[in-house]
């Protein structure tokens, strides 16, 4: 008899120093990569590159895919699980190239479909990138608070966990900027510069 998959985790997103943080959020940990860029690690390089096995994805983020799509009157199909399953494992952003020659059993109109459906469903967001390709990944409430680094040489795009201290910087930032006039609901920070592979 196989036990029933954990259910979401509840992230309280109060920062370490007791400044209240964003409102709790729904997280699939075993959504996404196992690690991701951490700052001072010196490389942003995903836990599993595109197109090499990764564990595979927590069932529990699977529904909650599913789910959404039925509210926008979609079915999960496997080309659509095989998209969530691509981002999920690669721990970064991907352009439409990568994206294909991971599942290679997807045209680009199919991918370009399927993830527009994924993207009006709430499950995957477009990110921009330096370069001539769109780059995707899964929805931040899906794979986890992060920030982007963007190079500007070769356009690769790779996410990287906050610190507290950059979180309490960014929402004292925002207060001042935006005081009383402006609700702010959520913020997007991307740092651009050179990797270490274009340096």
């Amino acid at each position: 008899m196989s036990t029933p998959p954990p259910p979401p985790v509840t992230v309280d997103r109060t920062a370490p120093d007791g400044l209240p943080g964003d409102a709790p959020a729904r997280c699939y940990p075993g959504l996404v990569a196992a690690t991701r860029h951490q700052p001072g690690s010196g490389s942003a390089t995903p836990a599993a590159p595109v197109g090499i096995a990764a564990p595979p994805v927590d069932p529990a983020a699977h529904r909650e895919v599913a789910l959404r799509l039925a509210r926008t009157e979609q079915r999960y199909t496997p080309l659509r699980r095989a998209l969530v399953e691509v981002m999920a494992q690669s721990g970064r952003p991907l352009t439409m190239p990568e994206i294909l020659r991971s599942s290679p059993e997807l045209s680009q109109s199919t991918a370009y479909r399927n993830i527009a459906t994924l993207i009006e469903a709430g499950v995957v967001r477009r990110v921009s990138g330096t370069g001539d390709h769109g780059r995707f990944e899964l929805a931040e409430d899906l794979s986890g608070h992060h920030h982007h680094l963007v190079c500007l040489s070769c356009g690769k795009v790779s996410d990287i966990v906050p610190t507290p201290r950059l979180e309490r910087a960014l929402r004292e930032a925002v207060e001042a900027a935006a005081g009383s006039t402006f609700a702010v609901i959520e913020h997007r920070f991307e740092l651009i510069g050179s990797c270490t592979d274009c340096r």
